[in-house]
């Protein structure tokens, strides 16, 4: 199972474009939303969370977490206790972290990303403590994380987690049939 979470502030597109991609790929999402169930995107659409951070409970079922970006979305983010422990959990337990724009700060802050290849919203590169930044590829991934620019970098980065789950050879499939008119 993928978490996704959702703070309010989020952008629609970086949290929803990974759902959909991993559903067509039949790996189990739950959206989480942090506060409360009903969360406001930062462009004002409202989402119902399959969960709230108080229902959840990370176990061994989880395959990894992805942290859309947005703003205020990745303040409220990386305030969350329990997104804190969700990440925490995750690096003790080798299970990948995926962050997109303005997310891939919160895991700079850790220090996740010492001596990483990672990406991120343009001007946010300096909150990539210990990082390489790599400024040029929409989606970058290093070991278990998975760091991409920006909205426009959503397919690619939903691209980089299918490859990470399933195979490379699985993403190319779903990007084909994305791709199709």
């Amino acid at each position: 199972m993928v978490l996704v979470f959702l703070a309010n502030g989020f952008e629609e597109i970086e949290a929803l474009t990974p759902v959909d991609c991993l559903r067509r790929c039949e790996i189990e999402v739950k959206t989480v939303g942090v506060g409360n169930r009903v969360v406001t995107g930062s462009h004002g659409i409202k989402t119902v969370a399959d969960l709230d951070d108080i229902e959840l409970t990370m176990s061994p079922d989880v395959q990894m977490i992805v942290l859309p970006g947005g703003m205020p979305g990745t303040l409220n983010l990386e305030k969350s206790d329990t997104v804190q422990y969700a990440i925490d959990y995750c690096v003790e337990n080798g299970i990948p972290i995926a962050a997109i724009c303005a997310a891939p700060s919160i895991l700079g802050h850790k220090g996740i990303l010492n001596g990483k290849k990672a990406t991120c919203y343009v001007g946010f590169e300096d909150q990539l403590t210990g990082a390489e930044v790599i400024s040029d590829l929409p989606a970058v991934t290093d070991g278990n994380i998975i760091t991409a620019c920006g909205m426009g970098a959503a397919l690619e980065f939903s691209f980089e987690i299918v490859s990470k789950l399933i195979s490379r050879e699985r993403a190319e499939l779903l990007m084909k049939a994305l791709n199709k008119k």
